[in-house]
């Protein structure tokens, strides 16, 4: 979590109010207690060296492979002139996809009302274009956050609500701004799945050491902090991403000293935030996370607004 932008006075404050928000969230992500999580354990180093050499190579066992409909759909996503039929007719040439979506669309962070959406076509003339291209990413993007495990099923449920908070948020904050709200979107969804990936590799790497074993929130929590961005862009590369999604993952992973946040930056932070406080979590007081993002006053509260309505309906997990 960056602060870029901040007035220097309030600089380091910032920074460290974040860095606890951080830590409030590997806590509810990891369900555990911040000392658990600040232990010391003996498997640590090896794990950890080991994750930092696939990391090296580019070759993590579990990055997630490109989604065969990704290219077709970001092209979809990015133009302005593609119509609702056409857009209809991409999503239902991959049953998998429509199926996706439909799940998507019915819950509570998209759906418009109380009526359930039946059809893709529905979908389409009840969240409008921009809704169903913000509907149509999640969905591409739900499949690879599903557990494997008992073990994995509260993280990765808590990581996809986390998600799309996020990512809402910086879809909003980006139309605010007269950016691509839909380019956004997707794009903060990448940092989620990079939770989800490392998660797994951590998991695979004990594993070949002791069948039995579990890893140590401790060693989780490290691997998220020190290798999310890393993640995030390789999958970017590999998923091959357009070069302006690149760019705006290498923005937000290093913001210019006391330059302009991006969406992504203040997404996270204003998502990070409500997700917490709904889930009756520490996390960030009120004048903290004014100072923390790089904002206006009303459309803070306009977006916050829409935010917490779609979290308040959401389950918890």
């Amino acid at each position: 979590m960056n602060a870029a932008g901040t007035d220097p006075a309030d600089e380091e404050p910032t920074r460290g109010a974040l860095t606890q928000l951080e830590n409030h969230l590997f806590c509810w992500l990891l369900d555990a207690p911040p000392a658990e999580l600040a232990r010391d354990t003996p498997d640590a180093p090896g794990v950890l060296t080991q994750l930092q050499s696939r990391l090296d190579d580019g070759h993590l066992m579990e990055l997630p492979r490109q989604p065969a409909v990704l290219p077709m759909l970001i092209r979809a996503l990015s133009s302005e002139d593609i119509s609702r039929h056409e857009l209809a007719n991409i999503i239902l040439g991959d049953p998998a996809l429509t199926d996706q979506l439909m799940h998507v669309a019915n819950s509570p962070f998209f759906r418009p009302s109380d009526q359930p959406i039946e059809s893709v076509e529905h979908a389409i003339f009840l969240l409008g274009l921009d809704g169903v291209r913000s509907v149509a990413a999640a969905a591409v993007m739900r499949p690879m956050m599903t557990a494997r495990s008992n073990q994995e099923a509260l993280f990765t449920q808590r990581v996809w609500r986390w998600g799309l908070a996020c990512a809402r948020a910086a879809e909003l904050i980006a139309r605010s701004q007269g950016a691509d709200g839909n380019a956004f979107f997707l794009v903060t969804l990448v940092p989620a799945l990079a939770y989800i990936t490392l998660r797994r590799e951590v998991t695979r790497i004990y594993r070949g050491q002791d069948q039995a074993a579990l890893p140590e929130p401790a060693v989780i929590r490290t691997a998220l902090r020190n290798h999310e961005w890393d993640v995030a862009r390789l999958l970017s590369v590999r998923w091959d991403l357009p070069p302006q999604y690149q760019a705006y993952l290498m923005t937000a992973e290093r913001p210019a000293p006391n330059g302009p946040h991006t969406p992504i930056n203040d997404g996270i932070i204003l998502g990070t935030r409500e997700v917490l406080r709904h889930a009756h979590q520490r996390n960030l007081p009120e004048d903290q996370l004014l100072r923390a993002l790089q904002m206006d006053e009303p459309t803070f509260v306009k977006i916050r607004t829409a935010l917490l309505t779609m979290l308040r309906e959401a389950p918890h997990p």
